[in-house]
């Protein structure tokens, strides 16, 4: 518990506070632990809850790589998560951390990877309004940022000769 649990907790109400970097170091206890299996609070409970807290607050730090890591970790051991809503809402994190790194390619990929998995909730969830809202801009703007990248790469081809 103490090294799960409430690291989770302490970090939450860090990152209520707006401090990020309070959360991220409130959140190195539970590093150890958190691919391991816990049986102290029950089947509502994963190890992975740090984990997605973690990304939450190098998310607020604007830390996208980092953040990118952890929401991955929570993909690739899937079978910790079981039935918990942060293995869908990884997908949102990890699509908001690759916003933060400029990369609406794998941005746009995580978005609808959430999307898919959230396809029959109920519509007035604030965080699917909010992903709706979100993917919406990244779909509006890619054509712009490749655009961008195409102008960039003619440009410096053009001063090469």
């Amino acid at each position: 518990m103490q090294f799960n649990y409430l690291p989770s907790v302490r970090g939450k109400l860090a990152l209520n506070k707006g401090d990020a970097s309070g959360a991220i170091a409130s959140l190195a206890a539970a590093a150890p632990y958190e691919l391991g299996a816990t049986r102290a609070i029950g089947l509502d409970w994963t190890p992975m809850f740090p984990v997605f807290v973690r990304g939450e607050a190098y998310l607020a730090a604007r830390r996208g790589s980092e953040a990118a890591a952890e929401f991955q970790k929570i993909l690739d051991h899937r079978g910790l998560v079981l039935n918990q809503p942060i293995g869908a809402l990884a997908h949102l994190g990890l699509g908001r951390a690759y916003v933060l790194q400029g990369d609406t390619v794998k941005a746009k990929a995580a978005y609808q990877d959430f999307l898919t998995l959230w396809k029959d909730a109920d519509q007035d969830i604030p965080v699917l309004q909010q992903a709706k809202a979100e993917y919406a801009k990244i779909a509006a703007t890619k054509d712009f940022a490749s655009n961008v990248g195409l102008y960039r790469l003619s440009r410096r081809k053009s001063h090469c000769r």
